[in-house]
This record gives C-alpha cells, structure tokens and sequence, in this order.
C-alpha cells in the first residue's frame, strides 16, 4: 500500500504598495493592522511590501505647526473631537502593539526629508525597518522628523548607515524621484493615506481593523 504524501500550498506572491505619511497615526495603526493579518496569512501569502510617498503637509513651514491649532484650521475640529479622535488613535494602538504618547506630540511638521530616507532605505532593504523607527520618532518619543538629527537616528536604528544617510540629506538625493512617486499616486486618485494598493489592481483605505485586510486578501488571492 502506498501511501501519499500532500506537499504544502506555496505562498502566493503579493505587491503590496503602502501609501502613507510618516506623519499621519491612521497609517500606523494601517501598517500594523495589515502586518497582524499577514502573519495569520504566513502559509497563504508572501507579501512584498513598498512603502510609498504621500505628503499630509507638503507646504509645512520648516518650524512646523501647534498640532491643534492646525487640525482646526484644517477639519474644522472642536477641542472635544480632537480629544476623543487622540484616545481613539491611542487606543487602536495600544490594541496593536504600538504607543502613541499624545502628550508629547505637540507640532506638525514637513516630512520631505524622511521619505527621501525611506526611498534610499528601500534601495537598501531596509525600508521597513526605517519606517517604523520615523513613527517611533514622532508618535511615541514626540520629536521632529523634519530633524535632519532625528532622521538620523531613526537611520541608525534602523540599521542602516548614517554617513551614507547624511549625503543623501545634504545633498537633494532623491527629491525628483519621490516627487514624481507622490504624484504618480496622485494622479491616480489617492487623496487620502494610508492608501493600501494589493498588486497594483485593489484599493484598500483607511485603518482597517486586522479582519478586514486579512479577508481582503483571501478575496483577492481567491480570485487569482
């Protein structure tokens, strides 16, 4: 009698394009969320994930804004929305793992610099690594992730090399090119972060809660 032996299902390869702002808490809670559906996906999906350029702030003066003052202007929020949106925000994180200290963010800032970084990071391999030491930076430890210091310590964190780092920010490198991407997606219709695009063809918005990317992508993957 012969008995058979199943081999296990390979992976099925996904391009996952993750649009964001390293200023924007929603795309951490997006990120996390996407990354706690993936791990129960392990044996179904192999994810590729780019992280991509948006800008919230692209004309941000370099000193930045009082982060209520500029909410208001924006949504025309009351200081009770804005309260009850920061124990949301603190929440969800606290669910996925991450901390935002409220207390200490207190400005908005330009965030160019960072994603010319996290476009350099990615030529290095890195890009993810990089991306949650910037969140760390401005979300949990409340610093200015315009600050070319900042930034590179968030590079060393990330284990990439700040000397190299340091060119890049002296230098302009790779302004045009995280230009054209930010308007690549643009013009594409993302008008909002996080922009979760799977295999250049679905859209998945906002952040989503564990289930939702995690039945997303069986859905996708089902329908080959």
């Amino acid at each position: 009698m012969t008995t058979s032996v199943s081999t296990p299902a390979t992976p099925t390869p996904v391009r996952i394009d993750f649009v964001s702002d390293v200023s924007c808490p929603w795309c951490v809670i997006g990120l996390k969320s996407l990354e706690q559906a993936l791990d129960k996906l392990q044996d179904t999906v192999a994810a590729d994930i780019h992280f991509q350029p948006f800008e919230l702030n692209a004309n941000m003066a370099p000193e930045g804004q009082d982060i209520g003052e500029h909410i208001a202007e924006k949504y025309g929020s009351t200081p009770e929305q804005m309260a009850q949106s920061r124990e949301a925000i603190r929440a969800r994180g606290e669910a996925l793992g991450f901390t935002f200290s409220m207390d200490k963010r207190g400005r908005i800032y330009n965030t160019f610099d960072a994603h010319r970084l996290l476009h350099w990071a990615e030529l290095a391999g890195r890009q993810r690594e990089l991306k949650m030491a910037l969140f760390d930076a401005y979300f949990t430890q409340g610093q200015d992730p315009s600050s070319h210091e900042v930034l590179l310590k968030a590079v060393a964190d990330a284990g990439l090399d700040a000397d190299t780092a340091a060119e890049v920010l002296s230098s302009g490198q790779f302004a045009d090119e995280v230009r054209a991407r930010e308007q690549f997606y643009q013009q594409n219709g993302i008008s909002s972060v996080p922009a979760i695009i799977i295999n250049e063809r679905h859209l998945i918005s906002g952040g989503q809660p564990p289930e939702v990317f995690e039945q997303a992508l069986r859905q996708i993957i089902a329908q080959g």
